[in-house]
């Protein structure tokens, strides 16, 4: 270590970095806490002569003798180099002991932690009263960003700017860790007071009323139920596209049209709007959330996972 007298040493390179390796450093270590070859010997577990050729490089190394004899035999004495490197050498040693510890355990309560989720509009409705309540409750210094998902989320899922991608299990990569959250029926919802009635819907007066459609995309006037009607030579009129699901509830409040969606997600609107089973049918839609393999063993995401998965089977 530099001091006003002396001033600063010669900057090191890697190629003086390159004739350090682990063992010299536990060597000086031991040496600097024994002050005794033998006992720093014993404490690593190695013979003399073994120590005795590590003190030799360290010496080469540092450029000074490190340590030299003591006055009554026994033992030796650092030089004032070696005393300039003690409190460095213990920094350096600790924090590379720290790294082959792992990582501390998470603790969501003192966590400032900011999680961001990749999620689709419906999912999000569906999940994300209890995940929030869940996480503020056990988390509350923690923070969370929900996001729409974009083209390049399986990029920012692996450079950590995404925690979790929640989606349909058609959206799942095979490089992403993954994990089922639901499996979501289908039902069909109409004002209330809709004049054809609120009892079960045939295929017939199900074709022949006007629907409201959800296209992610925008615009879009056919879906999942057009490619079930078509299978069946049957189609619709999709009289209105919207982008967001917020908005369906609205407008079925104050239209004729009907609209087809998630169970989960019209659940919530039971209160405003009736609901019956389309009649055919659909296949189930299937929720995932996926991850990349880089999160895996850290503990707070684990715990953000378990967050996710307990509102998901709530």
């Amino acid at each position: 270590m530099p001091d006003a007298e002396h001033g600063p040493g010669r900057p090191a390179d890697d190629t003086d970095l390159a004739e350090i390796d682990l063992g010299l450093l536990l060597a000086l270590e031991a040496l600097l806490r024994e002050r005794n070859v033998t006992r720093a010997a014993s404490r690593l577990n190695i013979g003399q002569p073994a120590l005795s050729a590590r003190l030799n490089r360290l010496r080469q190394v540092f450029a000074d003798p490190l340590f030299v004899p003591a006055a009554a035999g026994r033992g030796v004495v650092p030089t004032t180099r070696a005393v300039e490197l003690q409190a460095e050498l213990a920094d350096v040693l600790g924090k590379l002991r720290r790294m082959v510890e792992g990582p501390a355990v998470f603790d969501p309560v003192r966590s400032q932690r900011t999680f961001v989720v990749a999620i689709h509009e419906n999912p999000a409705v569906t999940l994300a009263p209890g995940f929030v309540a869940r996480l503020t409750s056990t988390a509350a210094r923690a923070r969370l960003a929900f996001v729409h998902p974009t083209r390049d989320v399986v990029d920012r899922l692996e450079r950590g700017e995404i925690d979790i991608l929640v989606t349909g299990a058609d959206g799942a990569h095979g490089d992403l860790m993954q994990r089922p959250l639901f499996e979501d029926s289908f039902l069909s919802a109409q004002r209330k007071g809709h004049p054809r009635g609120n009892g079960a819907l045939d295929l017939d007066r199900f074709c022949a009323l006007d629907h409201l459609l959800i296209s992610a995309d925008g615009g879009g006037f056919s879906g999942l139920v057009d490619d079930a009607l078509a299978a069946l030579g049957r189609s619709r009129r999709v009289a209105v596209s919207i982008q967001t699901y917020a908005l369906a509830p609205v407008i079925l409040a104050h239209s004729d049209c009907i609209c087809t969606l998630p169970r989960r997600f019209l659940m919530r609107f039971s209160h405003e709007l009736d609901l019956t089973p389309p009649p055919l049918d659909l296949p189930p839609a299937r929720i995932v959330a996926l991850w990349h393999p880089r999160n895996q063993e850290d503990g707070a995401h684990a715990w953000l996972r378990e967050c996710l998965y307990h509102a998901a089977a709530s």
